[in-house]
């Protein structure tokens, strides 16, 4: 290349002869230090499913990378595996871990100047970490997601994590199947690697990614631990060094029409509430505008036509085999305004020429599963500041529910009452003092809800904490303010009556304004849980979850 690179701060003229020799010292040739410096993130593990395949993964790319003229560099990032973490201490450290994440991939990709980078990643706060990065960067790009699990077997029937192990817990407790079965399906729930087989947060992140125009086309839903997903991997280190050479980078792809059109995609695809965090973060990061009010918009004009688990009985294998998301993009064609994406096609053109190979999965517009997208947002004397409810995943009977706040003030203990069996049909749980800040951390409550639906109970439930992708039924999470930032959250008490009408976006306590003033004037902000270390840090910094929980001002 003619023009000066990234790379060559560390690699040209004299007075860079000791960065060159530590470079030489990893093995690399003069040559190879001469090309296109590639930065391959892998956050490869042996402890989260959707992880451990990615070694081959890596392969491919470095072989892509090489095979475009470009050297590449390997760079280890961690991760959580949010299944692991849930329901105990350990779920708080998993929404901190995004912003971890991306300022890891910063730092070690301005300290050593890589001219571009190529992100593999798959699961809950890494896919987002990494594309807060890539914002955050303005580099040339590319996320390469490992791809979703293939279903398990069982007894004749296709298996999933959260059907048939979370929500099999409270099944279990009513007395419905015995401990050998539980465990039977424990073995035979996720039969291998790749991300927890419905449209939960790892899978929705992976098709908003490709949505925005910053993975290959077909990379979300490619089947882990197959041929084609090691395919598009090669082909994304090789469309690196091109991305560089052409000077495409981060600010080009990631417009305003990029992210309507990626929260488009996601309403249709009914993905999972976690996305109301997670993409106004990485427009924060891109200096774009993304709010809560925009989500309810385009859901209210977003048909919901793909229903993939848990609201609906299709994988993302099914997803995948109807044409994934560039045939999402096909029925959504006139909702979709233009804008690049790193394959060099834009994605009008893309939504064009892609087919639909099965309608039963990917349905056309006119004759949606419903008229509505995925997320709701609901606000009210309760949430001011907006909260959100997965509401493809509620039954028409409880789109409007009122009941008794049962009060809890953190997860455990509401989760002891549910296997105790002291939460009754009719029953408003209510956990508090779970959100970025008083949690702090944010914990996902899937562990309650799942044994709420493995129960059979008629009851919702609201946080100022959040929900997994695969929650299902009438529960609302990200209330904002949260109880520990001052909010009414925090001022419920137990037996008052709560009212939710998601139709017409309403989250309320009904109790006069008066006495509520009266509440909030004796009122002061709890203790914090954990003042030190990293939790201790991040629950002094961080900001609302309605505005992506992010840290920045």
């Amino acid at each position: 290349m003619s023009r000066e690179t990234r790379s060559d701060r560390v690699r040209k003229g004299p007075e860079r002869a000791p960065n060159r020799a530590l470079i030489y010292a990893t093995g690399i040739t003069p040559r190879a230090l001469s090309r296109l410096h590639i930065g391959v993130f892998t956050s490869f593990s042996d402890v989260i499913p959707g992880h451990v395949g990615m070694r081959e993964l890596e392969r491919s790319i470095e072989k892509g990378v090489h095979s475009g003229g470009g050297t590449s560099f390997l760079v280890g990032i961690p991760g959580v595996c949010d299944g692991i973490a849930m329901g105990h201490e350990g779920m708080r450290y998993s929404l901190p871990t995004r912003e971890w994440i991306s300022d890891l991939v910063e730092a070690v990709t301005q300290a050593h100047a890589f001219d571009g980078i190529v992100l593999l990643t798959n699961c809950d706060k890494i896919t987002p970490g990494m594309l807060m990065a890539a914002a955050r960067l303005d580099i040339p790009a590319i996320i390469v997601t490992a791809g979703p699990m293939h279903s398990g077997m069982y007894k004749g029937q296709r298996r999933s994590l959260v059907r048939d192990t979370f929500e099999a817990v409270g099944r279990y407790q009513a007395g419905q199947m015995d401990e050998a079965e539980l465990e039977c399906l424990a073995l035979e729930a996720c039969p291998g690697p790749g991300a927890c087989q419905g449209m939960y947060t790892a899978n929705t992140m992976a098709c908003i990614t490709e949505a925005l125009g910053l993975s290959l086309p077909y990379c979300a839903t490619a089947l882990a631990g197959f041929a084609e997903k090691r395919r598009i991997a090669f082909e994304s280190g090789e469309r690196i060094v091109q991305l560089v050479r052409e000077d495409l980078t981060t600010s080009k792809i990631l417009t305003s029409n990029a992210f309507e059109n990626a929260i488009t995609v996601d309403m249709a695809l009914g993905g999972s509430t976690n996305t109301a965090l997670h993409v106004p973060a990485v427009a924060h990061e891109a200096g774009r505008g993304v709010d809560l009010a925009l989500f309810d918009a385009i859901s209210r004009r977003t048909p919901h036509i793909a229903n993939i688990r848990p609201g609906g009985e299709h994988f993302m294998e099914d997803l995948h085999y109807a044409g994934g998301v560039p045939a999402v993009l096909s029925r959504l064609r006139v909702l979709l305004k233009p804008s690049p994406t790193i394959s060099g096609v834009d994605i009008l053109d893309l939504a064009r020429e892609a087919p639909v190979k099965d309608e039963s999965v990917i349905r056309p517009a006119d004759s949606p599963y419903h008229k509505q997208g995925g997320i709701a947002v609901l606000r009210g004397n309760i949430a001011p500041d907006g909260s959100v409810v997965k509401q493809t995943a509620v039954t028409e009977d409880m789109m409007v529910f009122e009941g008794p706040a049962r009060v809890f003030e953190r997860e455990e203990d509401a989760m002891k009452a549910v296997m105790d069996r002291k939460i009754k049909d009719g029953d408003v749980v209510v956990i508090r003092n779970e959100g970025p800040k008083g949690g702090p951390g944010m914990r996902e409550m899937l562990s309650v809800t799942a044994a709420i639906s493995g129960l059979g109970l008629k009851v919702a439930l609201i946080t100022d904490g959040r929900f997994s992708g695969g929650t299902r039924g009438p529960c609302i999470g990200h209330v904002s303010p949260e109880a520990a930032a001052g909010g009414v959250i925090g001022l419920i008490a137990e037996g008052e009556r709560i009212r939710i009408d998601i139709p017409e976006r309403k989250l309320e306590l009904m109790v006069p304004e008066e006495e509520l003033a009266a509440r909030r004037s004796v009122w002061t902000p709890p203790e914090p849980r954990i003042r030190r270390g990293i939790l201790g840090r991040y629950s002094r910094l961080v900001h609302s979850a309605a505005s992506g929980a992010i840290l920045d001002e």
